[in-house]
């Protein structure tokens, strides 16, 4: 009886968190890119993609309980520190999938426990989520430096496609 419990509570906070990304339209490749600009900044900030024009941009969200989005944080980190120099900008949006990772301690506390070091926003309220359109944890994109979305991958793996696509665009001096 507690198990069914449990599963039903699990259906209706997930129905709940993706009906508020439902309103979010789905963003297309070639789309100018949505702004990152939220509170708090747990690391780094605040950040607008206006002040990143010129950079090649990561935007990666996460929540810090998703095995899957803990599972990319060492590929992002490398990714941080080997293209950070040439250009690239990795931006963490932390949108909790549960309501106990809200709290803004247990958020900085799983960043320092990760060791990431690229700034972080906290969207507690899904609006950074919404309108980028984003539907799972964890979903990262790029955009160029001029401000267009140009890549998309939803969940773990695909780490050589998505550097390869790092490396275009920052070769890319348009």
């Amino acid at each position: 009886m507690a198990s069914r419990r449990l599963l039903v509570l699990g259906a209706v906070v997930a129905a709940v968190l993706f009906a508020g990304a439902a309103a979010g339209q789905a963003l297309r490749l070639g789309q100018p890119a949505p702004e990152v600009t939220g509170a708090p900044w747990i690391t780094g900030g605040p950040l607008s993609m206006q002040a990143l024009r010129g950079r090649v941009v990561l935007v990666e969200f996460w929540t810090y309980g998703c095995v899957n989005c803990e599972n990319v944080i060492p590929q992002l980190r490398a990714w941080h520190e080997k293209y950070g120099p040439t250009g690239l900008v990795v931006v963490g949006v932390h949108s909790p999938e549960f309501p106990w990772e809200k709290r803004r301690d247990k958020v900085v506390a799983a960043t320092k426990r990760f060791g990431i070091r690229y700034p972080v926003v906290q969207d507690n309220d899904f609006a950074i989520w919404n309108r980028w359109g984003v539907r799972a944890w964890p979903t990262m994109l790029l955009v160029d430096r001029q401000g267009v979305v140009r890549y998309r991958h939803i969940g773990e793996g695909e780490y050589d496609e998505t550097e390869a696509a790092i490396r275009r665009l920052i070769a890319d001096p348009s």
